[in-house]
């Protein structure tokens, strides 16, 4: 007997958005570096950590159904993530198939908390608490307090920020990934939880996120797409709101990044410099995702929002006053308490001028711990899914109408798959998963398409759509991924 000590395999499966990806991401190197074998896969697993969203029902239906799921494979499960962060105790004394339920407090002790899963130990689950009051109320000083806040870990304080090892394990080997500008937010929309549960904002230091940047590329990631659960509040607590526009360009300039994207913008805090950075910047894609969820005025100050159609427009119009084909998307909530047939029609007059790319409709459904959930003016059911169905109707063909309206642009398309002789990428309006594709079919002269590869960043002119996907001839190989990964 050699005394090695057997391997132990964890499966990391992650539900919901970009940013509960970079949490696994941290999970996973703190578990390779506890010496665990990490993979995605459940099949096998000793351990099986299910990294959960807790944003709407729909989300949290899902991270069920997958715990239950993991549970049938025999292996240990685990909950974590924002649905193990919200519920905590609820969740599993609920849920008994999960044999210990984490809350983000757990995560720097995460391969602690899997031996002892293993070792059939019971695990006691915090009690929810609101993580926003964890922090200072003034931005500036949060970065002093000792509060675990995912997707931040810092390997050692002392070392520069660009000098220290990156706490992350990729999970994937595609040429896209995310890259977390920050956690939390200070918003107080009524419809929203996420802030609760997500903490006060919390900005990361500008040169750490340049050392992931550089890590990432190293790594053969192609494109990074900036997440946060508001980014237009980056550097605020840094002490410069405008430390978005500034690092836009440095993470550009990154060897190996072709395309840097930003999303999850605030449109009462998206700046003219930030339009502008976004727009002209070359290297970062001309891509407004705004957080806009409706736009009649009565509707947005109840859900303690600002806006209105007519500002909505003029943001827009001014990204497209300095990039013409520049990509906007936006998703709207429908049937929020209150909502008349006259905001409904607001709403449809903005979506109809807005030439957005990719819309989101929710449909309004009350929320735990939310303003929005005590409000007054609930409208019935039978009317919520009358009016979203009427709203995602008009929302395909305006969407499907925009695709069509770029046949015969030359795009920029970051191809992401070549699998079965199908060459999948994205223009600069498509971000991953979200909003459509660009399937690269042969033309007459140009790029031989058995020569691309995932990372590849070709120039193609729009021949064909199909809804809000486009076909794309490629003409021009603007820059090829490098040969060795």
């Amino acid at each position: 007997m050699s005394g090695t000590p057997p391997t132990r395999r964890v499966a990391l499966l992650t539900l919901g958005c970009a940013r509960n990806e970079v949490d696994s991401e941290e999970l996973a190197a703190r578990l390779d570096a506890g010496g665990w074998e990490v993979g995605t896969d459940a099949e096998g697993a000793d351990v099986v950590v299910v990294n959960t969203c807790g944003f709407v029902e729909k989300a949290k239906q899902d991270s069920i159904d997958t715990l239950l799921a993991a549970a049938d494979t025999g292996a240990k499960v685990v909950a974590a993530g924002c649905m193990a962060e919200r519920y905590g105790k609820e969740l599993a004394d609920n849920l008994p198939e999960a044999n210990a339920v984490l809350g983000f407090d757990d995560y720097t002790d995460i391969t602690d908390r899997l031996e002892s899963v293993l070792r059939g130990e019971s695990h006691v689950s915090h009690v929810p608490r609101d993580r926003r009051e964890l922090l200072p109320i003034t931005p500036v000083e949060r970065h002093a307090a000792k509060v675990v806040v995912p997707g931040h870990a810092t390997v050692d304080e002392h070392t520069p920020a660009h000098l220290r090892k990156v706490l992350r394990r990729r999970l994937d080997s595609g040429p896209v990934a995310s890259l977390k500008l920050a956690s939390g937010c200070d918003r107080r929309c009524a419809f929203c939880a996420i802030p609760a549960f997500r903490g006060a904002f919390v900005s990361r230091d500008p040169q750490e996120l340049l050392a992931e940047a550089e890590w990432l590329a190293k790594s053969g990631v192609r494109e990074l797409v900036l997440v946060s659960e508001n980014s237009t509040s980056y550097g605020k607590d840094l002490g410069d709101p405008r430390l978005l526009e500034k690092l836009l360009p440095q993470l550009a300039a990154v060897d190996g990044i072709v395309r840097v994207r930003a999303s999850y913008l605030q449109p009462a805090e998206t700046r003219p410099g930030l339009v502008e950075a976004i727009a002209t910047t070359p290297g970062v894609a001309a891509y407004f995702d705004l957080s806009f969820q409706h736009s009649s005025e009565p509707v947005l100050r109840r859900m303690r929002r600002f806006g209105s159609t007519d500002r909505f427009l003029e943001l827009l119009d001014s990204a497209r006053k300095l990039s013409p084909a520049a990509g906007a998307r936006s998703n709207f909530i429908v049937g929020f308490p209150g909502e008349t047939k006259q905001d409904v029609d607001e709403l449809i007059r903005f979506l109809t001028e807005a030439r957005l790319d990719a819309i989101g409709v929710f449909d309004y459904s009350d929320e735990d711990g939310t303003e929005a959930a005590g409000l007054s003016g609930k409208l019935s059911d039978a009317t919520i899914k009358r009016r979203y169905a009427k709203v995602v109707a008009l929302a395909e063909e305006l969407c499907a109408q925009r695709a069509e309206d770029r046949l015969g642009e030359t795009v920029e398309v970051l191809v992401d798959s070549t699998d079965d002789g199908e060459i999948e990428g994205r223009a600069e309006h498509q971000a991953p998963e979200v909003d459509g594709s660009t399937t690269l079919v042969a033309g007459d002269d140009g790029v031989d398409l058995s020569m691309l590869r995932p990372g590849d960043l070709v120039r193609a002119r729009v021949t064909g759509t199909e809804g809000v996907d486009l076909i794309a001839v490629p003409v021009e190989m603007i820059s090829a991924a490098p040969v060795t990964r």
